[in-house]
């Protein structure tokens, strides 16, 4: 009889059958993680820890080792006569008023042709871009174009947080929704995990339909975990829209207390190519609520355009690995010069090959990341490049003051994008991101004169950086840069 008071432990031959279940389970995961796992580097790992560290890997693996989102799969094919009927729409639109763009170069048109055929939309002229640089000029200019919704506004961020700016952009999405404009609002469940319950619910009363982007719906509870949607994103009556990095929350604004110097971009489109955004929403809102929305597919020519522009959307649920073979192909294309700004650098190892070409190729190689990151397992893993990339004479830059967060890419003085992806694993792979392609060399040289800013605030890093730390240091990042594929 034990001891009153004292628990019970199982017998020794129920903790040989727990083993014994876990090594099974662990060579079953093994069998699906080598047919769907997308990289060879992240099946080795998940096979290595499924086969010696079952008890940890089996539930690590069927929460977070998912690489394609079977359920917006099978939702696209379900729905996919819908889907291609609505996308061939807007292309028709688009040719019938002669609206596509092309570069005149032969090798910019070419690069131009990959990113349409992975958009799965033209490039369009007929557009207006405007740079927005920071926080506050952003939001100003997203609250003063919904201020003047006049038919519907679609609303998608990573982040929302029911603090000051979260609430003064419910309070303008209400004030549209009782004037009678039909409001669509998507957060990621993940990313705004710690809004209150409050805040959806009281913009519901307003007339505002919100949703979470709900990855984990339905029964397959543990297979979807690690999916996010990351876009950011709003579009005014299909006329008007708004992509970038930046959040709705304090800290983009440079006033939220954990981090007051807060270095993002976003960009201001209107015309033709404000209609690529809003399909990838639809698709979105689709996933999230089952409704197909009625907008507006009429391309309209913005005022003073310039440039072609197109729209790429990315994500888990692509025939393609679309934001991977974008990259490949600006990468490959840059003749004079590709900066690349990211707050997240653990490159896949073509993507770091292509970057070590264009060195090689005389192109001069900017990489710009933060100092100080909020995911310390990237920060560290950034620091395995260092070597890699000083050798074949790629620069990588680390922004000083305060925490940068843009995603920004300039090639040559011609191509230049803002979006959401960040240059790692989870954004080439696992999240949904939305980029903005432009080609006009005015809005080209807008984006050099702000990262030549930006440089000129960030510090050379070196192969020093890491090869003079201590062991511990050292140690830890290259157990990060293993664990890369898997981010």
């Amino acid at each position: 009889m034990s001891a009153p008071g004292r628990p019970r432990l199982l017998p020794v031959e129920y903790w040989i059958w727990i083993l014994i279940a876990a090594h099974v389970l662990g060579l079953l995961s093994v069998v699906r993680a080598l047919f769907e796992t997308r990289t060879s580097q992240g099946a080795v790992a998940w096979v290595l820890s499924l086969l010696f560290v079952p008890y940890f890997a089996v539930p690590s693996y069927w929460f977070f080792g998912r690489s394609r989102f079977d359920g917006y799969r099978f939702l696209r094919r379900q729905r996919g006569r819908e889907r291609i009927d609505a996308a061939a729409q807007v292309k028709a639109l688009l040719n019938q008023q002669d609206l596509a763009f092309a570069p005149q170069d032969l090798g910019q048109a070419r690069v131009a042709r990959v990113l349409e055929r992975l958009a799965r939309m033209p490039f369009t002229s007929g557009n207006r871009v405007q740079l927005l640089v920071d926080g506050v000029e952003t939001f100003e200019a997203i609250l003063a174009a919904i201020a003047k919704a006049k038919s519907y506004l679609l609303v998608e961020f990573y982040i929302l947080k029911d603090d000051n700016l979260g609430r003064r952009l419910g309070d303008a999405l209400s004030e549209r929704a009782a004037a009678g404009v039909r409001v669509h609002v998507l957060y990621d469940e993940i990313g705004s995990y710690w809004l209150p319950s409050r805040y959806p619910r009281a913009l519901r009363k307003r007339g505002v339909a919100i949703r979470a982007f709900d990855t984990s719906r339905g029964r397959r509870l543990t297979s979807r975990l690690n999916f996010r949607n990351h876009r950011k994103l709003v579009v005014v009556d299909g006329v008007r829209a708004f992509v970038g990095g930046h959040n709705v929350a304090d800290e983009y604004l440079g006033t939220g207390a954990n981090m007051p110097a807060w270095r993002d971009t976003h960009l201001e489109l209107s015309g033709p190519a404000v209609l690529g955004a809003q399909v990838a929403f639809a698709e979105d809102w689709l996933w999230s609520s089952g409704e197909t929305l009625e907008l507006n597919r009429s391309p309209k020519v913005a005022d003073d355009p310039s440039g072609g522009v197109l729209i790429v959307p990315s994500g888990p649920a692509d025939t393609l690995n679309t934001a991977t073979l974008m990259m490949l192909e600006i990468i490959g294309s840059a003749c004079r010069r590709l900066w690349i700004v990211s707050p997240y650098f653990a490159p896949e190892p073509e993507l770091l090959a292509a970057l070590q070409l264009a060195a090689l190729r005389g192109v001069d190689v900017r990489i710009l990341v933060p100092e100080n990151s909020d995911e310390p397992l990237v920060h560290l893993a950034s620091f395995s490049y260092l070597k890699d990339l000083d050798r074949a004479g790629v620069k990588l830059l680390r922004y000083l003051p305060g925490y940068m967060h843009q995603k920004v890419v300039l090639v040559d003085d011609h191509f230049a994008a803002v979006g959401t992806a960040n240059f790692d694993n989870r954004s080439m792979r696992l999240n949904f991101e939305i980029t903005a392609w432009v080609h006009d060399v005015g809005f080209a040289a807008q984006v050099e004169a702000m990262l030549e800013g930006d440089f000129a605030r960030a510090r050379l890093a070196s192969p020093d950086d890491y090869f003079e730390r201590k062991l511990p240091f050292r140690l830890a990042v290259r157990a990060a840069r293993l664990l890369s594929p898997l981010l």
